[in-house]
């Protein structure tokens, strides 16, 4: 194969040139070398281990934490006709051994993996026979016990490269200190490791921040002076339906988006954002994950967030364009209080957490010793059943997770699915007993090849077109094909999942490794008090920020609120000499 790069940036996505440090990431990695890249928000780190898997045989092994961004790119390559897969925590193990049968006979280029299938049994079985070139690291930063997000499943990356002598490492991440960037290089046993850092100066993006006692009047007031598409963070979702709310109350088109909404509700809404038919989204931080969007004008935070990492990558979704935008953050002093104590519920006492598995386990039903099995999980009739306090209650889940008991997902869309149950012989006894289901069994089974074999997806509004009825009349049709044993079917579901990564066990036998819990915690107060100090400083905001992520010798950027208050005050001092 041996294409060039820019053939294959050409071919592919139609670009005739390659961003900063994009092309030397490309080469580096395409020479066989391990490499680190740190390209913060809207760099375009895929392309880098996308162009050199594209330029030579054999497949790039993709290991990320997010699901609906795995599941977005497999999307994006097969619209370029380009093989790729995605195995992640809640797929069967039927669908897990097809996808793996699949990734290893056909002429898949990507094959994406959550972290926790790294050491599964049949990972390391179908290993061999995936022909693996190239192993990319998304959101390496989760491998560091210094970093914010700490992932226990991403060490066991290291233990993949020796089933592989010599297939190259490319970790990418968006944001790490130099202590996580060291960490990430020993954690993956890079060797002789090309490390390629991108400046994190912007210098077209305004950083600002303002203290206000009234933040919906002072978003309002920016909004009107700042024209422009904008993005809103807030802490929560009530929130963001609130300010939602209250923005188009006040003639600003405006909408919301969380988690907690249907994939096609949150398709819809980005839709709308996207074609600028829509000028405001407020959102949790689940908003902006693989969004590409270069003309958004103004990202605002209606409330502190607790580390400088998240914060400057939501603020980075602002003029990816090159045109000049601002990024503020609007505060009272109640929020910097909030934040002082916010250690105290994040981080509950190991008799907490045991608590809190131990309702999840009532709450699931999860009988002892059961294991790689995942659940359909509501966290908020989770805390309404058993009365825990939200933000603590979530937090022992979250340190469940860090010491590997449990995976949690975000929501995951899966189609509606049928299994025609019954053989020939009963569907034609049946279709005498019952001919108006007669038309639905028959457009199914010439519709949907397999579909006595296995669970095929379905789509109801499809089938309702073809037999011209309403999608209503399709639905009551296969419950009553469910409810009659004709065929087994399951609605379109979507919900948060949990998996059990070892088998339950009795809450008093839970272990915290509390060594590492207490460097989490003073890792979490010292991120609190780098948030704070950006929040409270005097001098140029981009000089703060480039100096928490490594850059010590950054000039004043001159457009930050702290540099223009200061060029103005110099004026008139100026003025004013006799």
């Amino acid at each position: 194969m041996n294409r060039s790069a820019a053939e294959v940036l050409k071919q592919y996505w139609n670009y005739d040139s390659f961003r900063d440090l994009q092309e030397e990431i490309v080469q580096a990695v395409w020479e066989g070398h391990d490499t680190l890249a740190l390209l913060p928000t809207g760099g375009g780190k895929s392309i880098c281990f996308q162009v050199p898997t594209l330029m030579k045989e054999g497949l790039c092994l993709v290991v990320s934490p997010l699901v609906a961004l795995m599941k977005d790119q497999v999307q994006n390559l097969r619209k370029k006709g380009i093989t790729a897969f995605a195995i992640y925590a809640g797929m069967s193990r039927k669908e897990v051994m097809a996808t793996f049968h699949l990734a290893a006979s056909s002429n898949c280029r990507f094959l994406y993996v959550s972290p926790e299938r790294l050491e599964t049994d049949l990972f390391k079985e179908y290993l061999p026979a995936l022909r693996v070139s190239l192993i990319a690291v998304d959101e390496a930063h989760c491998i560091s016990h210094w970093g914010y997000d700490f992932r226990p499943p991403y060490l066991r990356i290291a233990d993949i490269r020796e089933e592989l002598p010599g297939v190259p490492v490319l970790a990418l991440t968006a944001t790490a200190t130099p202590r996580i960037q060291e960490d990430i290089c020993q954690k993956l046993k890079m060797v002789r490791p090309r490390i390629y850092i991108q400046s994190f100066l912007r210098p077209n993006l305004s950083l600002s921040v303002h203290q206000t006692n009234t933040v919906q009047n002072k978003m309002l007031e920016i909004l009107q002076r700042l024209p422009g598409c904008s993005i809103i963070y807030c802490r929560t979702r009530k929130r963001t339906e609130e300010v939602s709310d209250q923005l188009n109350k006040h003639e600003v088109s405006a909408d919301f988006y969380h988690a907690g909404l249907t994939s096609d509700d949150r398709s819809e809404k980005q839709k709308a954002w996207m074609k600028n038919s829509l000028r405001v989204m407020v959102c949790t931080h689940a908003f902006g994950m693989g969004i590409d969007k270069p003309d958004v004008r103004l990202v605002i935070h209606a409330d502190v967030p607790d580390n400088l990492e998240n914060y400057y990558q939501q603020a980075g979704r602002a003029g990816r364009d090159g045109k000049k935008s601002y990024a503020v953050l609007l505060y009272h002093e109640k929020m910097l209080e909030d934040l002082e104590v916010l250690h105290k519920s994040q981080f509950p006492s190991v008799d907490y957490i045991r608590k809190i598995y131990q309702g999840l386990s009532n709450y699931l039903q999860v009988p002892l010793g059961t294991h790689e099995v995942a659940y359909g999980f509501d966290v908020q009739d989770f805390l309404k059943k058993f009365s825990f306090q939200s933000k603590m209650a979530q937090a022992a889940l979250q340190e469940l997770q860090q010491e590997d008991y449990i995976t949690l997902n975000d929501p995951i869309f899966f189609p509606s699915t049928v299994h025609i149950l019954a053989d020939r012989d009963q569907l034609n006894q049946f279709e005498k007993e019952q001919p108006s289901l007669d038309p639905l069994i028959k457009t199914l089974l010439r519709t949907y090849s397999g579909i006595c074999d296995h669970p095929v997806a379905i789509h109801e509004k499809a089938l309702a077109f073809q037999l011209k009825i309403s999608a209503e009349d399709v639905l009551k049709g296969l419950i009553e094909l469910h409810r009659f044993q004709i065929a087994k079917y399951n609605p379109q579901k979507e919900t948060p999942e949990i998996y059990f990564n070892r088998p339950r066990c009795k809450s008093s036998d839970i272990r915290i490794n509390e060594q590492a819990y207490r460097l989490r915690k003073e890792q979490f107060l010292k991120r609190v008090e780098g948030m704070m100090a950006f929040v409270r400083t005097t001098g140029c905001r981009s000089v703060a920020i480039l100096s928490y992520f490594g850059e010590p010798n950054a000039t004043d950027c001159g457009i930050c609120d702290n540099c223009v208050k200061k060029q103005k005050e110099t004026l008139t001092q100026t003025n004013h000499r006799p």
